[in-house]
């Protein structure tokens, strides 16, 4: 499996080059250049398979010619010993918890998994990374996790400072040992900004040997598509007609994984993206032209995102044709208010704590059900975050407080260590060279 960049760029690299190069040096992001068809496999995976065999058989199936199978093995093992788990909420409505890894996050998946690879192909080299990671949220919070501790790995994680949850930020915050977390006066936008030019900075990169650990790097948007696989297998024998996926949907990482997985064969009919009123990219599935914009600050924080990475992927994906995207991704998009009345009625009817994520997409599925009368469909909302990680929402929503897993009580119970910043380049340079400089 070879991998190039999807702007102009020609060179066919390998998944170990693209993992560590992370951005391409156009300053695209790899995406495979052929798709393998696991048709077969999808078939022969049921609901008795778990998790870690179809991580095991896609990985083995990809990269082969890269990781022997026992290799393979040993990456799945060391990074999952969690899995999803399918909630099913109505006879057409399911969803899919992706909460119950070290995080309490879908993002501890690709994470753990990239963690776990690049240990993998480092053992064989003697040289040592920096990640750098731009965070709305969840993303900063799983990479921590999966990175900290491990040998000849520096991870710097840059999120906007005020602008993620209490939880959030002392998941970021509290670790310590060869994990920094900068604090940025700004915004998301401004943080992802920040890491892509450190990546094309010539200077930076004659010095330090930097990567990337969000979805700009495929090595942690490829895990994603397992549970999409999962989640299929788990509902196979209830799939009679239409199939589709709605994904809660800020940087379209998430939802890029998903479409991998269906170009490899996955039987979706469609995918629903879900954003708050960050919605440059449903605007784009209906009018056909992509406007970005500074984001605004809604309760699901992690999807604040005004121009997202991945569209470009998703672009690609679909030939740069407005109208394949269209047939393949609907658009959806939900305001606070919205947000706050699902979960609050999620728990009044079904005794049910979602969180605000998970509430966008959940109501998105709703509505196309309501203006479709296929009684035999059936949606499966992926859910991105435990609801304890935003227990002011929450209890805001539905005068309850869901009981909190042990991992982040022990977060929320130790103390905040930030490097405050600015926004430019300078500011983010002159931090990783008096660090990590010669």
């Amino acid at each position: 499996m070879k991998f190039k960049s999807t702007r102009d760029g020609q060179e066919e690299v390998s998944f170990q080059e693209a993992l560590f190069k992370g951005l391409a040096p156009d300053g695209g992001l790899y995406h495979p250049v052929t798709f393998a068809d696991l048709k077969d496999d999808f078939n022969a995976f049921n609901e008795k398979t778990d998790f870690n065999s179809i991580a095991e058989t896609i990985t083995h199936r990809l990269l082969g010619d890269e990781l022997k199978e026992e290799s393979a093995k040993s990456i799945v093992k060391r990074a999952f010993d969690f899995f999803p788990k399918v909630n099913r909420v109505s006879d057409q409505l399911s969803i899919l918890e992706l909460f119950h890894g070290p995080s309490s996050a879908f993002k501890d998946f690709g994470a753990c998994f990239m963690a776990a690879a690049m240990e993998e192909f480092l053992a064989k080299e003697n040289k040592r990374i920096i990640i750098l990671v731009a965070t709305s949220g969840d993303t900063g919070s799983a990479v921590a996790r999966a990175f900290h501790g491990k040998k000849n790995i520096d991870v710097v994680i840059l999120y906007p400072s005020g602008r993620v949850s209490l939880l959030q930020e002392k998941q970021l915050t509290t670790l310590g040992g060869n994990v920094t977390a900068l604090e940025v006066a700004g915004a998301f936008d401004d943080c992802q900004r920040l890491v892509k030019e450190a990546f094309l900075d010539r200077t930076l990169n004659e010095k330090l040997i930097l990567t990337s650990a969000n979805s700009i790097n495929l090595g942690r948007l490829f895990p994603q598509s397992f549970y999409y696989i999962y989640g299929y297998a788990q509902i196979k024998e209830r799939i009679t007609d239409d199939f589709i996926f709605c994904v809660p949907s800020g940087n379209f990482g998430n939802l890029t994984a998903g479409i991998y997985a269906w170009k490899w064969g996955l039987p979706v009919t469609k995918f629903l993206a879900a954003t708050n009123v960050n919605d440059v990219v449903p605007e784009y599935l209906e009018t056909g032209i992509f406007k970005a914009r500074p984001s605004k600050k809604t309760l699901s924080n992690a999807m604040d995102v005004g121009n997202p990475s991945n569209f470009e992927r998703m672009k690609v994906l679909f030939n740069g044709k407005w109208h394949l995207m269209h047939e393949m991704v609907e658009g959806e998009a939900v305001t606070d208010a919205e947000t706050l009345e699902t979960m609050a009625r999620l728990y009044k009817e079904k005794n049910l704590f979602i969180d605000p994520h998970t509430a966008v997409g959940y109501l998105s599925a709703e509505r196309f059900l309501k203006t479709h009368s296929d009684k035999s469909m059936q949606i499966m909302v992926l859910s991105t975050a435990h609801p304890a990680k935003f227990l002011e929402t929450v209890e805001s929503a539905t005068s309850a407080v869901p009981e909190m897993p042990e991992n982040l009580k022990k977060a929320m119970e130790l103390p905040k260590e930030s490097v405050k910043t600015g926004n430019t380049l300078n500011d983010l340079s002159d931090f990783l060279l008096q660090k990590f400089g010669a």
